[in-house]
């Protein structure tokens, strides 16, 4: 039985498509009627698609599952499957459906013009996007209104229940020769099922009733990726194709790795897609999109960390040079532009840099040279002396200056019996309840013992039921939908659950991993997860963690 989902928390989409089907318009704003909802230029609602009888909506109930979306009520449904990445296919039965602009004004930037193409169908050009969208009726009794309107009007298209209809809606630029579908809808719904079932025996072939989420996971990841368009150079897979529609320049590492033993090719795009925009000073954006590229903050250097893990996980590292060049500079950014004068530990300018946006690290000063980041430098300059040695590069000495940045971890930051942070601006080392202060631990097998062992009974601590708080609870500053205040986040866990195991704790590891499995078996993909109830908090349909669920599953 193909596996099922409620569009109000995934989106109805296909692997390529910048386009889907949901509810979902606008951050955290739910409509009333599923919408084609598009991710060009940001995200924006382009149609409202609302079921109806006799003229008039009608209250019906809608199924999706990987192939197919459905609006049903009694024997009376209208079906959708994508036929292409930018084409969408809707058979009706007995139930009518109006698809109008969702927006209702049109001025000389924004909105939706609409007209009657004399070479066929009718065409939607929408600013917002700055794509247009034909519909084609191909068969069935069909109305329009709204032709050539401007100002405020509907504009939409009317098929009837009188008769059995169907529709063709395709996002186009500026023009396309009409092509009819050249093989039945049935056939078409056979192969979208076909092309997902694929990808979901690559990418989880493990899977059974044990990991009941699994097919679900690897769905959240094919329907979330874009092909190739504007600042997006490669197939990506965007954090979401709800309101967090963009590529972060450390989740892709996430997807990477869930990727990596099924789609080795499509893993290595994503873990180089952020790197297409890296600057002359060696920085990597925050994000990146269809239509923007984000510099105003980073993201924490996890890339040595994941690269070391992608190359257990893929056939072979491709191109090792270029790939040694891009994570250089990086590590170069950090160092060079990163660390204060006569410091020796880099620093964040923002919670916003590490990942971590309102951590209460940086509750009292947002300039803080904290111990993760140091942690993650020590990972990647490690594997950058692996990497050195295939290229030949003999004079970097990575080695070397991987084993002093920890000392000065260390010797800095490690107050007896934890690790603390540092406020750059008033030298202030200040002890919290953050998970954040114990993401050293992802160094593993690299710490002192008796470090990796306080690190450890620190982690613990924090494990609740559902998994790991970011905060502790007993903090006077937790909060249960408070971001990185408390909520259990997958890139945490991922990471602390590797060191965990790298150092030898491979009982506490596989209970942070067993509780955090449970809790998206329970509660979905959510962006994060009440560390106490486990309900899914904000996006519902977050990528990185049905990524974190996939990687960990698969090595369960």
């Amino acid at each position: 039985m193909a596996t099922e989902f409620s569009v109000r928390e995934i989106p109805f989409s296909r692997f390529g498509a910048w386009f889907g089907l949901s509810p979902v318009v606008g951050l955290a704003s739910y409509a009333e009627d599923v919408h084609l909802v598009s991710h060009r230029n940001g995200m924006h609602p382009v149609l409202s698609l609302v079921p109806e009888l006799d003229g008039d909506r009608t209250p019906v109930e809608v199924t999706a599952t990987p192939a197919a979306l459905t609006w049903q009520t009694g024997d009376r449904r209208v079906t959708a499957v994508f036929s292409s990445p930018d084409t969408l296919r809707i058979s009706g039965a007995g139930l009518g459906m109006r698809l109008r602009s969702a927006q209702p004004t049109l001025t000389p930037f924004t909105g939706t013009y609409f007209f009657a193409d004399p070479a066929g169908g009718v065409v939607l050009t929408s600013y917002e996007t700055g794509h247009r969208y034909r519909l084609t009726v191909l068969s069935g009794q069909s109305s329009q209104a709204g032709d050539q309107e401007l100002g405020t009007a509907e504009r939409a298209v009317v098929l009837s229940e009188d008769e059995p209809w169907e529709l063709l809606v395709e996002e186009i630029g500026t023009t396309r020769r009409f092509s009819p579908p050249s093989r039945g809808f049935d056939d078409d719904l056979k192969a979208a099922r076909e092309e997902f079932a694929g990808f979901a025996d690559a990418v989880a072939p493990w899977r059974d009733d044990r990991t009941p989420a699994a097919e679900l996971a690897a769905y959240v990841l094919w329907s979330a990726t874009v092909r190739p368009a504007g600042f997006v150079g490669r197939p990506a897979v965007l954090m979401s194709k709800h309101w967090m529609d963009k590529v972060w320049s450390w989740d892709h590492c996430f997807t990477a790795l869930a990727l990596a033993p099924g789609a080795p090719e499509l893993a290595w795009e994503q873990f180089q897609v952020v790197f297409d925009h890296q600057d002359p000073e060696g920085a990597l954006p925050d994000s990146i999109t269809h239509s923007e590229v984000l510099r105003n903050f980073v993201k924490p250097p996890i890339h040595g960390w994941a690269l070391s893990l992608l190359r257990r996980r893929l056939p072979r590292l491709p191109d090792p040079e270029r790939t040694y060049r891009q994570l250089s500079a990086w590590t170069s950014f950090w160092l060079d532009h990163r660390t204060a004068p006569g410091s020796r530990l880099p620093h964040y300018e923002h919670g916003n840099d590490s990942g971590w946006d309102n951590s209460t690290v940086f509750r009292e000063e947002r300039l803080v040279r904290s111990p993760d980041l140091a942690a993650f430098l020590v990972l990647q300059m490690k594997e950058l002396g692996v990497l050195a040695a295939e290229t030949g590069d003999t004079s970097a000495r990575w080695g070397e200056r991987a084993d002093a940045l920890l000392a000065a971890l260390v010797e800095e930051l490690w107050q007896g019996n934890c690790f603390v942070s540092q406020g750059v601006t008033s030298g202030v080392k200040r002890r919290g309840a953050s998970l954040l202060d114990l993401m050293p631990v992802v160094l593993g097998e690299h710490l002192p013992r008796e470090i990796f062992d306080d690190l450890c009974h620190g982690v613990a601590a924090h494990l609740t039921s559902v998994g790991l708080a970011t905060e502790l609870p007993s903090s006077p500053f937790y909060e249960p939908d408070g971001y990185w205040r408390g909520p259990v986040w997958a890139p945490a866990t991922v990471l602390i659950e590797d060191g965990l195991r790298r150092g030898g704790a491979v009982e506490l590891a596989g209970e942070v991993s067993a509780r955090f499995r449970a809790t998206c078996e329970k509660s979905g993909f959510a962006e994060n997860f009440d560390a106490l109830t486990g309900q899914g908090l904000r996006d519902r349909a977050y990528t990185w963690t049905a990524g974190a669920y996939l990687y960990l599953a698969g090595r369960a």
